[in-house]
């Protein structure tokens, strides 16, 4: 990673620009000084004590090394929405996992990147998750600086996520908030509920109705925390499962999971902090699931 640096950090030292403009932590700084070539002035070691001028190009060490990857590299179908040295953001297909678990080992958007950016060394570092059922954007820091810049950023709430669902039912509300806690239920590991504010973790969800008719309704929601299956719980608990849903409403004999699209994501560039917004379009399933749920000639939402 390359720094100008310009009137503003003139006369401070490199931890300062690194703490400060790049939200390095302690231990971050610790690993990236003892690297050979990790910090470099002009092409010339240097500490994190050194004063640095107006004009200076400041150099950080950020690429993983060969025996940091863990992830095997696969070649899988990807469509990236943006990447750069510093983040990747692929449009992730429904029943395609995000990383490597039980059964999963080489169908993930990890093995998929993992061979994109072969043979560099490849470290899998998601910001945020996505089910393996839901498609959409996802946002992925391609090094150890710009993850701990957009950890921050999310702890922050500077991220900022959109989604479309389709619901069974009819919400009657044009827009709304739903405020929860929600922990994991006594038979699973995996399964959700909503519970008091003293057994679970804060939920916040907004929500605005782009469609209804007499069976469905299309909302397009943003979860301002980010908890296991948030919209999923959230919707259910308002009486209207997300269509498709076989753990929190019933399977769909019109789409074959549940219709959940992460729409667009909004964040804070790790280099330049220029705030990004990049859309993912909706996936042909969801597509012919509004156009035969609102009997229309197609499913395109153009009132987003």
């Amino acid at each position: 990673m390359l720094l100008q640096i310009d009137s503003e950090w003139h006369g401070c030292t490199v931890q300062q620009v690194l703490r400060r403009y790049l939200g390095l932590s302690s231990g971050m700084l610790r690993h990236v000084k003892y690297l050979d070539q990790g910090i470099l002035c002009n092409g010339e070691h240097v500490t994190v004590r050194h004063v640095l001028q107006a004009g200076d190009v400041l150099s950080v060490l950020t690429e993983d090394r060969q025996e940091e990857q863990k992830v095997r590299p696969v070649q899988l179908p990807l469509s990236i929405l943006y990447e750069d040295s510093e983040v990747v953001v692929p449009d992730k297909p429904a029943f395609m996992p995000t990383h490597p678990s039980h059964d999963h080992y080489d169908d993930t958007v990890a093995n998929a990147l993992a061979f994109r950016y072969a043979p560099s060394p490849f470290v899998f570092r998601p910001i945020n998750r996505l089910d393996r059922n839901t498609s959409g954007a996802l946002l992925i820091a391609r090094n150890r600086m710009s993850a701990a810049y957009l950890c921050r950023a999310m702890q922050a709430h500077e991220i900022r996520k959109q989604y479309i669902a389709v619901l069974d039912g009819v919400l009657h509300q044009d827009e709304g908030t739903v405020e929860t806690h929600l922990r994991r239920t006594a038979q699973s590991i995996i399964v959700r509920e909503v519970c008091s504010a003293d057994d679970g973790d804060y939920a916040l969800t907004h929500f605005r109705v782009l469609r209804r008719s007499e069976t469905h309704t299309v909302v397009l929601a943003e979860p301002v925390t980010g908890r296991t299956h948030q919209l999923r719980v959230h919707f259910a608990h308002l009486g209207c499962p997300i269509t498709g849903d076989d753990l929190y409403g019933t399977p769909s004999p019109l789409i074959g999971r549940h219709a959940l699209h992460a729409q667009t994501l909004s964040f804070p560039h790790p280099v330049t902090h220029e705030v990004m917004t990049l859309s993912a379009p909706l996936h042909a399933d969801m597509e012919r699931l509004i156009a035969q749920c609102f009997d229309t000639k197609d499913g395109s939402l153009c009132t987003i």
